[in-house]
């Protein structure tokens, strides 16, 4: 059974691109298409699970340092902010084409229930981002009586 192929709505899909090729040359005078520059852009892909005590995250995060990722937490909202940086070119070397993402890529999102944020943890190994964040003691709420 074949797996059905999931279609990026920003890449180019016919060998006839007249856009494509005027972009060329706005790339060559130093300037990037926003079409282009989303198609290159480093993805963050999550998984969050969650047990009674926490939640669980793992984020795709390949090729950046873990020095230059950073996160933080409010509440039950959590932000993930990654700098991919690449190696600078050799001094008689000319890059030719690259369709690697160079920049800074942000993710946010948010938590049925508030976090801990004292008690946060989060590790980075093998260009995976895994949290785990515990729910705060309480849900937060408070239901009022009605005299």
């Amino acid at each position: 059974m074949a797996l059905p192929t999931l279609r990026n709505p920003l890449r180019q899909t016919s060998r006839f691109d007249p856009i494509g090729e005027l972009e060329d040359v706005f790339r060559s005078l130093g300037s990037r298409s926003l079409p282009r520059e989303f198609e290159n852009a480093l993805e963050m892909r999550m998984d969050i699970t969650e047990d009674d005590k926490a939640y669980k995250v793992s984020v795709d995060v390949p090729g950046v340092r873990k020095e230059n990722i950073d996160v933080s937490v409010q509440g039950n909202q959590v932000l993930i902010s990654a700098e991919v940086q690449r190696e600078q070119n050799k001094d008689q070397e000319r890059q030719i084409y690259t369709e690697r993402y160079e920049g800074r890529a942000f993710r946010s999102f948010t938590l049925p229930a508030e976090v801990d944020s004292d008690a946060a943890k989060a590790e980075y190994d093998g260009g995976v981002l895994r949290l785990t964040l515990p729910k705060k003691a309480g849900n937060g709420s408070k239901r009022l009586p009605i005299n």
